[in-house]
C-alpha cells in the first residue's frame, strides 16, 4: 500500500472509532440535547436500566461494574474528541449513575421513578464529597460524582422502600 493511501486508511479509522466513542460518551446523541441533556440521558439510562434488569443480580452488579470501567475510559476520550473538559454533551456518566442507582433493586415504576428523581437531585446538588470527585483526572472525574450520586439515590430508594413497607 502506497504511505498516502495508508495515511487515509488511519484517518478514516481514527475518524471512525472517534465518532464511536461520541455515539456511546454523549449516550446515543442525547447529551445534544438543548434542554437538560442529563436528564435526557438519564432517560435513556431508565431504558437500558429495564433491559439489563432481568439479569440475575450477579450479572446485573458485573454487568454495571464493566460499564463503569467502560464509561471511565469513553468519557475521558470523549473530552479529547469534544475538546472540552466534563461536557455537558457527555451523558454516559448520568447513563452509570442511574445503573448504580438502581443496583440490586427491585426493577418497579415507583422504584424508578423515585431513582431517577434522587438521581438526578443528588447530581445537580452535589453533596459532600460529590464535587470533590469531580476534580479526579480524566473520565474518572466525570464518572465518579455521578456513581456517588447513584450511592447516594439508592440507599435514600432503600431507606423509603423500608418505610413503606413497615
Amino acid at each position: 500500500m502506497f504511505p498516502a493511501m495508508a495515511d487515509a486508511e488511519r484517518t478514516r479509522r481514527g475518524s471512525l472509532v472517534q465518532e464511536i466513542i461520541v455515539i456511546f460518551s454523549t449516550g446515543l446523541y442525547t447529551g445534544y440535547s438543548p434542554i437538560a441533556p442529563g436528564t435526557v440521558g438519564t432517560m435513556l439510562a431508565v431504558a437500558l436500566y429495564l433491559a439489563l434488569s432481568r439479569l440475575s443480580p450477579v450479572s446485573y452488579g458485573i454487568t454495571v461494574l464493566a460499564f463503569l470501567l467502560m464509561a471511565c475510559w469513553t468519557a475521558g476520550m470523549a473530552e479529547h474528541i469534544l475538546r472540552t473538559r466534563d461536557s455537558q454533551r457527555i451523558v454516559i456518566d448520568e447513563v452509570a449513575g442511574f445503573l448504580v442507582t438502581m443496583t440490586f433493586l427491585p426493577p418497579t415504576t415507583g422504584h424508578m421513578l423515585l431513582g431517577f428523581a434522587l438521581f438526578r437531585l443528588f447530581d445537580m446538588v452535589k453533596p459532600f464529597p460529590i464535587r470533590r470527585l469531580e476534580g479526579l483526572k480524566g473520565g474518572y472525574g466525570v464518572v465518579a460524582d455521578d456513581v456517588m450520586a447513584g450511592i447516594y439515590a439508592n440507599m435514600v430508594v432503600r431507606v423509603c422502600i423500608f418505610l413503606w413497607q413497615g
